[in-house]
Order: C-alpha cells, then structure tokens, then sequence
C-alpha cells in the first residue's frame, strides 16, 4: 500500500479496547462484523428507488451496497490503498436509512422534529456504535475509528451536525471539519458511480425510460450507446445490450475518476493518511468536463425515474405511514417491543421519541406497512404493494 493509505496496524483503535483477531486485521474484521448484522441484513427489503419493489431484479439498499462496494473495493486495489477499508464504508454507507428511502427520511424528520430531528448518515454511525447488539461485552459493533470516520464524513466534512452524529463524535472525536481518508473519499464515489448507472438500468427495466430516449437526452450515453451499437450490429435484443451499456457507463466514471484522482494526489504529494484529510478539499473526484457530462444523465434520471408518477404515487402513503407509527407509538409506547420499551422508559421523557424513531428507522419497508396496518387497523398503502 501507498504511504498514504489508511492502515489497519496503524488504526487509532476501538472505543472498546479489545485483542487482535487471530485471522483477520483491524478493517477486515469491521467488515465481517457488518456484513454479520441485522442492520445490514435489513437492508434487503429497504427501498432503494421503488418501494417494495415484487420484481427479483430491482435494486434495493442490500444489492447497491454490494455494488457500491465492489467498485470502491476495485478502485482501492488501482490506487493502492486499503481494499478492507474502502469496502467496509461502502457496505455500511447506507445502513441508516429507515424503511421507503428518501421519503421515509423525510417523514421521520419531521415526525422527530422537536427531539432534533433525523437524518441517516448520522443514525447509520447510532445503528453501528449505539443500537446493534451482538454481544454482552458493549452495545454497537466497536468498529475501527477510520471506520466510523468514513461513514461519518464520507461526504465531505460536516459542519453542523445532527443530535446522532454529534454524540458519536462527542463520545469518539471524528473530526467532523476534515476531509476523511482516500478509502472513504474512493466509497463515496463508487456510491455515485453505482446509482447512476444502475438506476439508468432499472429505470429501463421498469419500463420508465426508453433507452433511445435517454441516448437523445444524455449526450453521454448517446455515445456510449452508440459505441455499443457499433460493436454489435447485429443484436437487436435490448436484454443483452443495455447491461453492457451499463458497463461502458461505470466505466468511462471510473476512468475518470481514477485519472483525475491521480492527477490530485500528485499535486498534494501526501505522504499520511492525514495529509488526505487536511488537504482542504476532496482528493478523490471526476475531471471537470466529465463532471459537467454527468450532470444532464442526474437531471434526466431525476425527471423520468425518481419524480415519475409512478414512483411518486407510493411516496405519499409511505411518509403517511412513517408519520402515523411515530404518533402511534409515541402515544402508546406500552406497545414497542420489550427492548425497545425498556429503552424508552429509561429516556430522559424530553428525548423518549428519539427511542420511538431509532426503532421506526430500522424497519423494513413491508414490516412498517404492517406494523402500521396493526396499530391502526388502515393502510394508505394500495393492495397492491408495489410498483410492479
């Protein structure tokens, strides 16, 4: 590894001091212990794009994150930095989320807003040093601190944060107002390289989106398209054509990105992994002209897949069932399963619906339509649960 990767003999260590692993270092194991949790396991039935999507082929929080996390991992092995540590981030980026994605959040902020609110980069660090239990030795999973780093800041360094980020930093000290490691910086891009491929993909699978359609909006995948046209001009069947399109998409991204990555680090020269995150901006990023050739394939997405009737339709009833579990339980708390009850019976009562919105968030999509459907004898949600 280079000079300047993050290394796991090197780590700054576990709020809960423990022996090494015998097989594994520091990052791997990290990695394993997520891979092993409920938090992330939950991440199956956790809308990504399409809420309780009943198609076998739609991507949802589980199957992204193990996209994310194989570009990061493969991005990690190029620059010659940590493989364990970019993959672990990447796995565990979205595991904050509460059930129906963006619009969950959206309602369970507002539902949490006298209790200082929601936001899920924040609570995935709560869910990972705070809420998962895997063992009577201490609450969370006592990962690494570049870990928590990562995941707390893998966007770029936090200025104001939320109640949930704040206490982890109080409790850890993640310099929230530095830049975090390259391995960090290198999963947050595979995350930006993940979804805008593969919701191209679905959106395509869905049927929202014509393939020519986005070729003549996006001048991008016009010529990547055209390339693919090219290389096969005599397939006609759109099944075997589009995933390649796919391909060529993730990787001009990553040629990009690996370019002007390089280019950056050159004229910072850094020589540990701090000089990365006192730099002062980003290291790891798209070339500028690429940037802009990326910005109409985001605008196109957001208008013909994310804000289509047919996605918009559900999000509706997903924050009404949010809003309505939060008012139900915060109500009836006698009605939270026993840990949860127990939690909340202890909370100072000014801060007793923070309880209430830690156990909200980490339900599945269809769990929360359930559990909503019993608490209330209703359902917003249409008989039919999915978009397809």
């Amino acid at each position: 590894m280079v000079p300047y990767a993050c290394h796991p003999a090197r780590s700054r260590g576990r709020l809960h001091p423990e022996p090494p692993s015998r097989l594994r270092d520091a990052f791997a194991r990290d990695r394993d212990r997520l891979i092993h949790s409920t938090a992330f396991r939950r991440l199956k039935d956790k809308t990504q794009v399409f809420v309780a999507p009943e198609g076998d082929h739609f991507r949802v929080r589980l199957t992204h994150s193990l996209e994310v996390a194989q570009i990061a991992r493969t991005l990690a092995r190029v620059l010659a930095v940590n493989e364990d540590l970019a993959e672990v981030v990447a796995l565990g980026h979205d595991v904050g989320h509460p059930p129906f994605g963006h619009s969950g959040e959206k309602a369970l902020a507002g539902a949490m807003a006298a209790v200082g609110g929601f936001d899920h980069n924040g609570h995935a660090i709560r869910v990972l040093s705070a809420i998962e239990l895997r063992t009577p030795a201490f609450a969370g999973l006592n990962l690494s601190w570049e870990v928590l780093e990562g995941l707390a800041k893998h966007n770029g360094p936090v200025e104001a944060p939320g109640w949930a980020l704040a206490e982890a930093d109080a409790g850890f000290g993640l310099e929230l107002a530095t830049w975090p490691g390259l391995e960090a910086q290198l999963a947050a891009l595979a995350d930006d390289i993940a979804y805008n491929a593969h919701d191209l993909d679905d959106a395509v699978r869905a049927g929202l989106v014509d393939v020519e359609e986005a070729a003549a909006e996006v001048p991008l995948v016009d010529e990547l398209w055209r390339q693919v046209r090219g290389e096969w001009p005599g397939e006609s069947r759109l099944r075997m054509l589009v995933p390649q399109l796919v391909r060529e998409l993730i990787g001009a991204m990553v040629d990009s990105l690996l370019a002007e990555t390089r280019q950056r680090l050159k004229a910072l020269a850094p020589e540990f992994p701090d000089d990365i995150r006192r730099a002062g901006a980003a290291t790891v990023g798209f070339a500028a002209g690429f940037e802009a050739e990326l910005r109409p394939l985001r605008a196109f997405l957001r208008a013909r897949m994310y804000e289509a009737a047919t996605v918009q339709r559900l999000r509706g009833p997903a924050a009404e069932i949010v809003r309505g579990l939060h008012a139900a339980l915060a109500e009836r708390p006698d009605r939270l399963p026993e840990r949860w009850r127990a939690l909340h019976d202890a909370a100072d009562p000014a801060l007793a619906g923070r309880v209430v919105g830690d156990f909200i968030a980490g339900m599945t999509d269809r769990y929360a339509i359930r559990l909503h459907r019993t608490l209330t004898g209703t359902s917003p949600m249409p008989a039919e649960e999915s978009l397809f």
